[in-house]
């Protein structure tokens, strides 16, 4: 099988200070893989590299998506492409409602597509599901982007986006953090009933307790901007009885 994601010794600097130090990982679709690690690691730098953000220089390697350079593309290019990100911390823009931000983010993609746009009404019918699912009611749409929010509810609404956009991949950036257990729940079981689909994810986290819901299929360990070890689902019991430190 072709691989979705395809990263060679990738390397990336921020102010100058090197975090990546030549990161190499290969995803097919379908996937589930989890890269865990102590703080300072490099796991959201990776994350923000794949996406685009500006703020990091990639000083080697490659990166490619579909056979495609991924270094050479756009962000937006990069998410019209079928690629995702849930923020660690996703930010309340006041004034911008929930529907119009889901809404034009969808026909964005659409369009791109060569597809009819949606109309607000086929809009609402088309998320009705996804909001049962994530146990949000309809007037969530009427409410201004994560402002007033709660941890759970922006947690739920970055898996909300999941659900509308359906990506090839989805880069959960320490989606968990801050969750209570029922929050938690909702969130990997709305993460969950897309993996059907084809979706690959990366999910990056300190903790287990996702993944005792997301079952991963790989998992990986990084530390000091590099992949230490890699391996299957066993990693995970591995890690909750040991810890990060060198045995």
């Amino acid at each position: 099988m072709a691989d979705l994601l395809n990263i060679q010794n990738l390397q990336a600097q921020v102010e100058g200070k090197d975090i990546l130090k030549g990161i190499s990982l290969s995803m097919a679709a379908g996937e589930v893989h989890a890269l865990m690690g102590p703080n300072g690691s490099g796991k959201s730098t990776l994350a923000s590299v794949l996406m685009g953000h500006p703020g990091y220089e990639v000083t080697g390697g490659r990166v490619q998506f579909e056979g495609n350079d991924l270094l050479v593309m756009k962000p937006e290019a990069r998410a019209l492409a079928g690629m995702f990100l849930a923020f660690q911390y996703p930010i309340a823009v006041p004034g911008l409602t929930v529907d119009h931000f889901l809404r034009t983010a969808l026909n964005t993609q659409r369009q791109a597509r060569g597809e009819k746009q949606l109309s607000t009404k086929e809009f609402r019918g088309f998320i009705e599901a996804a909001l049962m699912l994530l146990k949000f009611k309809p007037e969530l749409l009427e409410r201004s982007l994560n402002d007033g929010f709660s941890g759970g509810e922006k947690k739920r609404l970055e898996i909300l986006q999941l659900a509308v956009l359906k990506p090839k991949l989805a880069i959960l950036d320490e989606t968990d953090s801050g969750l209570d257990v029922d929050a938690l729940k909702i969130v990997a079981e709305g993460v969950d009933s897309l993996l059907g689909s084809g979706m690959s994810v990366l999910v990056i986290t300190h903790y287990q307790r996702l993944l005792h819901y997301l079952k991963p299929t790989h998992v990986h360990i990084m530390q000091d901007g590099k992949l230490r070890e890699s391996g299957g689902p066993e990693l995970v019991d591995k890690i909750e009885l040991h810890g990060y430190a060198n045995e």
